[in-house]
Parts: structure tokens; sequence; C-alpha cells
């Protein structure tokens, strides 16, 4: 089971509040990003794990799904988003472990949640299953560059207090991280580039696209404490498809 850290009150209202700013990196950096790598969805069928408030969701529908589910852990999350997306289904359930989900689904997204799944090469076996053939897998997480520090992220800054870069350590050692945020003690995982990469190819996937967005220069003269995420990013952005040809047969062409 994994950790539900969104319905500790105290966490959940401090993560409310980060996503309610309209200056925060989910909305400036991994937002854009994401709905860069959707395919067409008119009249498709589409899973979003992770999907907290369900706002990507109603997004979905409003670009053309016919169907629209959204999984997630918290009770709190589901009990704001069933109020304010009503066309939507959505189910309370681990998403480390899709076994309960029957359907199929032409498109599986997910947004800043794959980093709590600990067992990934089954994860996206799962998810490679239950998509249709031609179907996508479309997720962000946190740069493996932002999980690998065993004792946290942290930016080394000059003696003006100006950060100079970032302290990247233990970046080859994947396994569960304990970090502080908004709480201590949140339970995350960190996977190497090459064992996220892997992981998909192992279980059939192409990948399409890969993105690590940074800010917009607009956004840096806004705001110049934007300009560390060029030394390092925030966000990893995958698409990877099902094509019809299974893998194994993959060498006849």
């Amino acid at each position: 089971m994994s950790q539900n850290i969104y319905d500790n009150q105290k966490f959940f209202d401090g993560y409310k509040k980060l996503r309610d700013n309209p200056f925060s990196a989910n909305i400036l950096e991994e937002k854009p990003a994401l709905f860069s790598l959707a395919p067409d969805l008119k009249d498709k069928a589409v899973l979003d794990l992770g999907c907290g408030y369900g706002e990507n969701c109603e997004e979905f529908l409003r670009l053309g799904a016919k169907r629209v589910a959204g999984v997630d852990i918290s009770e709190k999350m589901l009990d704001i988003a069933k109020i304010e997306n009503p066309g939507v289904e959505f189910i309370n359930a681990d998403m480390s472990d899709l076994s309960f989900v029957k359907d199929k689904y032409d498109v599986v997204f997910s947004s800043l949640a794959v980093h709590y799944v600990e067992n990934f090469s089954l994860f996206v076996e799962q998810i490679f299953n239950i998509l249709t053939p031609g179907g996508y897998f479309i997720f962000s997480q946190e740069s493996p560059l932002t999980t690998a520090p065993i004792d946290g992220a942290k930016w080394v800054k000059d003696e003006n207090g100006n950060v100079s870069h970032y302290r990247l350590t233990d970046y080859s050692r994947s396994g569960k991280r304990s970090t502080s945020w908004i709480v201590d003690g949140v339970v995350k995982y960190h996977r190497t580039f090459s064992d996220i990469i892997n992981a998909l190819c192992d279980a059939g996937f192409v990948i399409e696209k890969a993105l690590e967005p940074i800010p917009t220069q607009e956004t840096i003269n806004r705001d110049p404490k934007w300009e560390k995420d060029l030394h390092k990013p925030n966000f990893l952005l995958i698409k990877a498809k099902k094509y019809y040809i299974h893998k194994e047969n993959l060498d006849m062409f």
C-alpha cells in the first residue's frame, strides 16, 4: 500500500495553497508541457492516474474525450474532484497496483505522481496491458536530478546569497527517499533516467518524446529566482506509445 500523505490535513492544506498559486512550477512549467504531449483526444477513453482535484480530467473532456476516469488514493482530493468535475468517473484506489482496472483506455496520463510508485516496472507493464493498440502513456514526474540526493535536494549559493549551482549526489543509488516537503516523512522513489527508459522499453513501449521544461525568459525577467531552473529542471515528461506490433515481433521489420 502506498503512502497516503495527501489525506494528512496539514499536508493537504499546504499542497492546496501551492497548487492555487498561479506562479507555481506546476502551472508555469509542468502543465503546458504535459498538454503539449497530448494526442488528439476526440472520442478517446482517458485514464488519469493520481488525478488529485481532477482539473486535468476536466480539461481532457474539454479536449473531446468521450470518457474520462480519474484514480487517486486520497479521499480528500477526490471529495473536491467529484464536486468540481461531475462528468468524470473518480476511483479511490492506490495507483501502484492497477489490477482493479478492467476497462481499456486509449490514453493514460499521470501528472507528478509516478515518483510515489515503488515498483515502476510492474506499473508500466500494467499500463501497457490496459491500453488499446496504438494507445499512449504520457506522464510527468519530478526530475531524477531532484529525487537523487538522499538527504534532499539542495542548491549551493555564493557569498551574496545567489544560487551558483545544484548539489547533485547519490544519483546512481536508486530507491526509496524520505523527504521533507510541507511535512516530514514524505516517501518518494528515485530512479535514474536509464531505469525509467528501460522499464518502458521492456514493457513494450516506444518512447516518442521526452521533455524537461524550463521557465520562459518572460518568467525569469518577472522573477529572477526562476533562473536557477536553467541549472536543473524541475520535471521530466515522457510520451510513450503502445504500437500495434508486439515488441517480440519488431525484429521482423
